[in-house]
């Protein structure tokens, strides 16, 4: 199973050996009992790399859902074993809680039920005092110009489109072609005008050549942002996953327009010296890494 999904991103029998620590022979051995138990070809070979069939794709794809499976299974052993208790406090921003959140405190609540967990949203400018405080143990956010924070560690979790958004009625929501210009005088749902979110889309519309939106509705809440889409002809920024869901639901329409990786980056951050002190906040790290990587398995559809 390792060998395929291996394969699957690294393409070089010299490269899924090395990061296998086995040999080449063995690589090539063992794609070829894998073919031999299926029936057909799961290789093609193009001068030094190899691609996947799509039934080597598929093949590949529940190698990793088999693996995680068996990672996360260890590591369930591993920490119910280690008797946490304790403590742990989140701030996180509205558009990671959703995607993040749910999976890593069910996980860490099972391995480790005696120990407690606290959450509170708000934006980075927000939460970051709280982190370097100590009220916080860790904050969660989607970063804008990431730089190093004195005294801070922070872990990069997964990369997600931010796309533009629009309630199924809008005027827009059945455009094929669209420009930034078409849309600056619309009203928008957008982030607080003090938060790097903020920023970052008045940056954006700068990019492009215009002015950032006057006509605005000020909100963190995802939850609450869809029911102005709803009601009313404005736009709004939501992460692709949720709005992809928000569409199947026939709730919203996204709208074609290049956000240009606006926002796409979460990471997480704590203070440096709290990983050996807090024995709930190293276990919850763990399985917030459990999660995302089980996120990047799943493509988006």
């Amino acid at each position: 199973m390792r060998v395929i999904a291996a394969l699957a991103d690294l393409k070089l029998v010299a490269r899924v050996s090395e990061a296998l620590n086995v040999t080449q022979p063995a690589v090539s051995k063992q794609i070829a009992e894998l073919e031999k138990i299926v029936g057909v070809p799961v290789v093609t070979r193009e001068r030094n790399r190899l691609y996947l069939t799509p039934i080597g794709n598929r093949l590949a794809d529940h190698a990793k859902q088999a693996l995680n499976q068996l990672d996360r299974a260890a590591f369930d052993i591993e920490a119910m074993a280690s008797g946490v208790s304790g403590s742990v406090s989140i701030g996180v921003v509205s558009s990671v809680a959703p995607t993040l959140l749910p999976g890593t405190i069910s996980q860490f609540k099972r391995i480790t039920p005696q120990a407690n967990v606290s959450v509170s949203e708000g934006h980075f400018v927000e939460l970051f005092p709280q982190l370097e405080a100590g009220v916080l143990d860790l904050l969660i956010a989607r970063i804008w110009q990431p730089q190093e924070l004195p005294g801070i560690d922070q872990m990069t979790l997964f990369s997600e489109p931010v796309v533009v958004v629009a309630g199924r009625n809008h005027p827009l929501a059945q455009k094929k072609d669209l420009a930034w210009a078409d849309v600056a005088a619309s009203a928008w749902i957008l982030p607080q005008a003090n938060s790097v979110a903020r920023q970052a889309i008045d940056a954006l519309f700068a990019a492009n050549g215009l002015t950032p939106p006057s006509n605005t509705i000020a909100s963190l809440s995802l939850a609450l942002n869809l029911e102005p889409l709803r009601v009313m002809p404005a736009l709004g920024l939501m992460p692709q996953r949720l709005a992809q869901t928000q569409a199947t639901r026939g709730e919203i329409a996204t709208l074609p327009l290049d956000t240009g990786g606006l926002l796409s980056e979460a990471r997480c951050f704590w203070r440096a010296d709290q990983i050996a002190q807090n024995g709930a906040l190293s276990l919850f790290l763990k399985c917030l890494q459990q999660t995302t990587d089980e996120l990047t398995t799943i493509p988006f559809s």
